[in-house]
């Protein structure tokens, strides 16, 4: 999607994810600026599209609209497809999407889900350029490899989308570099986001929900 305009809203878990940004990604004077660009955009009200959304959250200082994300890492961000909390998703330029998407995994469910934050996917009743947290994304890929994913529609994860291509996903570390030791929310100094092993209480309705999904799409429906 393109890149563009503005919205309020930094949560706290938003602060942390800054405050957490690679240390082994050294940035330019010019990557640096559209970090601090697309934080200032975030910060101020009105719509603001995927690309300085998650630019501004993840301080990842990579240039150019959400299709070229993935070419725009090589050599600067590890990239691969297994998620994890923090990861850029990038989504491949398709009809209806010709500048592709990116969008920030804040939670890994177990393996064929995720969630995710991200800006400027318009829903039933979601306005193009508004910020949504805690979205639901499905692997619908043969290999469980992330590359065909669905997303969830508009504010329920009754339903999904149709099947989107991707190419896996970015992460805020240099190339060869090993992934921070994942420290759950809520302690002093946590990180934003956390990875479950094991289904929260109150969410069997939900995990059965996806289970049925997963064997309506005829995959692997185990979700651990």
């Amino acid at each position: 999607m393109r890149e563009a305009t503005k919205q309020p809203r930094i949560s706290q878990q938003h602060a942390a994810l800054r405050s957490a940004k690679s240390q082994h990604v050294k940035l330019n004077p010019t990557r640096r600026a559209a970090v601090e660009s697309s934080r200032v955009a975030l910060g101020e009200p009105g719509p603001i599209s995927c690309v300085p959304y998650v630019r501004a959250v993840t301080g990842m200082g990579i240039i150019g609209n959400a299709h070229t994300w993935w070419s725009g890492a090589e050599s600067l961000y590890a990239r691969g497809q297994v998620p994890e909390p923090g990861a850029v998703l990038s989504f491949r330029s398709s009809g209806g999407m010709r500048l592709g998407h990116v969008a920030v995994v804040s939670r890994v469910e177990g393996k064929r889900e995720l969630r995710i934050d991200h800006s400027n996917w318009e829903g039933p009743g979601i306005r193009k350029g508004t910020v949504m947290k805690n979205v639901s994304v499905i692997d619908v890929s043969e290999r469980n490899d992330w590359t065909a994913v669905r997303v969830q529609i508009g504010h329920s994860d009754a339903a999904y989308g149709r099947v989107y291509a991707t190419n896996g996903f970015i992460y805020n570390r240099a190339p060869g570099s090993t992934p921070a030791p994942l420290m759950t929310a809520g302690g002093s100094g946590a990180a934003a986001f956390e990875e479950v092993a094991e289904s929260a209480s109150g969410s069997l309705s939900h995990a059965a929900h996806l289970t049925e999904t997963m064997r309506r799409l005829n995959l692997d429906a185990s979700l651990r």
